[in-house]
C-alpha cells in the first residue's frame, strides 16, 4: 500500500516517470514489474489496472527551446531588471551561476555606476548569460544614448528593454550594430534585445524591423553604416519579448490572462507578415510568484517566466532589510498606483507598496496639485506650507536649488527649461520627491521611513501566502536561486497532477499544493532516480 507521503514524493521526483493504480479503490504507484494491454481490461502489476500514466517533466524542459539555446540558459527563468540596482550585481551573477537569467537594474543610475556594475559582473561570471537593462528616458534622451554607448563598448550582448513608448534612436543602434552575415549567408545580430511590453501597439513595434527613419538617421551621424541598415530591415527589434502583467513598477495592470494569448496572436502574425525564420520567444511577467501562477504561464505557453517583485525580498536584492521586512508582510492588497519620477508630467504611474509608508498618497497629492496650477506661486499658502513641512523639508526655493545641483551633472538642459517654464520647474520639483523617495528605501533613512517609495506587485502578498509557515517565510533565507527552483519545480509537479487530471483521475486534496523546499531537496527531486 502507498501513503501520501510516496506518492507525493513520487511526483516531485520530476525527472522520472510515475505510474499511478488502483488500489482496491485507492491510488497507488507501480515500482516495478511488467504491464499488459488488452481489449478488455488494461492491467498491470498483479492485475492492479493503471489509472494514469505521467511522464518525466525535467525543470530544463520548461517553457521554449529555442529561448534557452538562444540565450544560453538551462533553465526558462530571468530575473527582471529593477532600477536603481535593487536587481543586484549579487543577483545577477547568482542567476547566472544557476543557469538562468538576470538583467542587471541599470535603470536610474549615472553611467559610471553602471560601468562598475558591468567590471564586476564580467569578472564574477566571464562567459555566463547576464544582461543589463535599458529603460526608456523621454525626458533624458542623452542619457540613454551614453547607456548604450557603454553596454556597446563593453560587448554586453544582453539588454532587457523597459518602459519603451516607442522605438528610440539609441535603443535601434544598440540592436543594431555588429549586425553581419555569417559564412552560410545568414544575419547574425550580437546584440541581443528582450523587450518588456503590456500594451500591444508597443509590442507591434518591436516585433518589426527597425523603422527606416531611424535607421537613416544612424547613417547619417555615423553610429550604424550602410550594410548594418540593410541587413536590419530583415530582423525583429527583438530577440525576445516579455508580456508584463499586472506587476511591480512601470505597469498597466493587465491581467495575465487576457494579456498573454494577444501578445502571442500579435507574435504569429507579426511573423507572418515579416516572414521571420524563427518565431519570436514570448515570456510572461507580472504575477509570478507561485508554482501555481507559474505552471499556468508555461501552460499557456510562454517560452520563460521573468520575476520581479519576489526577487527583491531576497538577500541578494540590493534594498535596504527594512524594506525585505516591508515586503515579507505585504499582503495582495496592500498595493497601488503611483505617479513616477521619470515620466511625471505624461501622467505615467508606477505600482508601489502602500503598506507601511505614505509615498502613494503624497505622490498622488503632488500630481494633483501639478494638474491644478500653472506655477509654484499659484498654490494656496496652506498647500505650500504642508509641502514644505512634510515633503520637501525645505522650502520649495530651497528644493529648487537642490534640483538644480542634482541636474548639474546630469542633464543641465533640464533646469533651463525649468527656468523658462514655471509648470516645467513645479514638475522638476515635485520629480525631486520622487525620484528620492526610492533612495530613501533602498538605504533604509530611518527619517523617511513614511515616504519609502518600494515598487511592489500584488504578486509579493501571493508569494508570502504561499510560503507562510515555511522556511521561506523569513527574508533572510529567501536567496533568489532556491525561490526560482521552488517556482520551477512546483510548475513541473502541477503540470504533471493535471496531466493525471486530465486522464479521468480525480485528484485527492493532499496533492493539490506543492510546498517549498531547501534547495538540496530540489536537488534530490530532481536527478534521474531510475538511472
Amino acid at each position: 500500500m502507498d501513503d501520501e507521503q510516496t506518492i507525493r514524493s513520487a511526483l516531485q521526483n520530476v525527472n522520472d516517470s510515475v505510474i499511478l493504480i488502483d488500489l482496491n479503490g485507492r491510488l497507488g504507484m507501480a515500482r516495478a514489474g511488467s504491464t499488459h494491454f488488452s481489449d478488455r481490461v488494461n492491467q498491470a502489476f498483479d492485475g492492479y489496472p493503471i489509472v494514469a500514466m505521467v511522464p518525466a517533466l525535467p525543470l530544463e524542459n520548461l517553457g521554449n527551446p529555442r529561448f534557452k539555446q538562444i540565450m544560453g540558459l538551462k533553465y526558462p527563468y530571468v530575473m527582471g531588471a529593477m532600477a536603481h540596482g535593487i536587481t543586484s550585481v549579487k543577483m545577477v551573477c547568482a542567476a547566472a551561476k544557476a543557469g538562468m537569467m538576470g538583467f542587471f537594474g541599470a535603470a536610474g543610475l549615472m553611467p559610471a555606476e553602471v560601468e562598475s556594475a558591468i567590471d564586476r559582473i564580467q569578472a564574477d561570471v566571464g562567459d555566463l548569460p547576464f544582461g543589463f537593462n535599458l529603460i526608456h528616458s523621454p525626458y533624458d534622451p542623452e542619457l540613454e544614448s551614453r547607456i548604450v554607448a557603454l553596454y556597446i563598448r563593453h560587448s554586453i550582448r544582453r539588454v532587457c528593454a523597459s518602459a519603451f513608448l516607442n522605438l528610440t534612436p539609441a535603443l535601434v543602434r544598440y540592436r543594431v550594430s555588429g549586425i553581419h552575415l555569417n559564412q552560410k549567408g545568414d544575419i547574425v545580430c550580437p546584440n541581443q534585445v528582450v523587450a518588456k511590453v503590456s500594451r500591444e501597439e508597443v509590442a507591434r513595434k518591436f516585433f518589426s524591423p527597425p523603422p527606416d527613419k531611424l535607421l537613416n538617421q544612424l547613417v547619417e551621424s555615423g553610429a550604424i553604416n550602410m550594410q548594418e541598415a540593410e541587413l536590419a530591415r530583415h530582423i525583429p527589434m527583438c530577440d525576445a519579448l516579455t508580456a508584463e502583467a499586472d506587476s511591480g513598477g512601470h505597469t498597466d495592470n493587465r491581467p495575465a490572462l487576457a494579456l498573454f494569448p494577444t501578445i502571442l496572436a500579435l507574435r504569429d502574425e507579426m511573423v507572418g507578415i515579416h516572414r521571420y525564420k524563427q518565431a519570436i520567444p514570448v515570456g510572461l511577467g507580472g504575477g509570478i510568484c507561485t508554482p501555481h501562477a507559474t505552471a499556468a504561464a508555461f501552460a499557456m505557453g510562454a517560452a520563460y517566466v521573468l520575476t520581479g517583485s519576489i526577487n527583491q525580498s531576497c538577500v541578494e536584492a540590493g534594498v535596504s532589510e527594512p524594506v525585505k521586512r516591508l515586503l515579507a508582510e505585504t499582503r495582495q492588497a496592500d498595493v497601488a498606483m503611483s505617479p513616477c519620477a521619470d515620466m511625471f508630467e505624461m501622467g505615467v504611474r508606477v505600482q508601489v507598496l502602500k503598506r507601511g509608508t505614505m509615498f502613494a498618497q503624497r505622490a498622488a497629492r503632488l500630481y494633483e496639485i501639478y494638474s491644478t496650477y500653472d506655477r509654484i506661486e499659484d498654490i494656496p499658502q496652506a498647500v505650500r506650507v504642508q509641502l514644505e513641512r512634510d515633503y520637501f523639508r525645505c522650502s520649495l526655493e530651497q528644493e529648487w536649488t537642490n534640483t538644480c545641483a542634482f541636474f548639474m551633472n546630469r542633464n543641465q538642459d533640464q533646469t533651463g527649461k525649468g527656468n523658462a517654464n514655471p509648470k516645467q520647474k513645479m514638475a522638476l520639483i515635485f520629480r525631486s520627491y520622487l525620484g528620492r523617495s526610492s533612495l530613501w528605501a533602498q538605504q533604509g533613512d530611518e527619517s523617511r521611513k513614511m515616504d519609502y517609495q518600494i515598487w511592489c506587485g500584488p504578486g509579493m502578498g501571493a508569494f508570502n501566502a504561499w510560503v507562510a509557515g515555511t522556511f521561506l517565510e523569513k527574508p533572510e533565507n529567501r536567496d533568489v536561486v532556491t525561490v526560482a527552483l521552488n517556482l520551477l519545480l512546483g510548475a513541473s509537479v502541477l503540470t504533471r497532477l493535471n496531466w493525471i487530471r486530465c486522464q479521468g483521475v480525480s485528484i485527492p486534496p493532499w496533492l493539490h499544493q506543492f510546498h517549498p523546499l531547501s534547495r538540496e531537496a530540489i536537488l534530490m527531486h530532481t536527478r534521474k532516480l531510475s538511472s
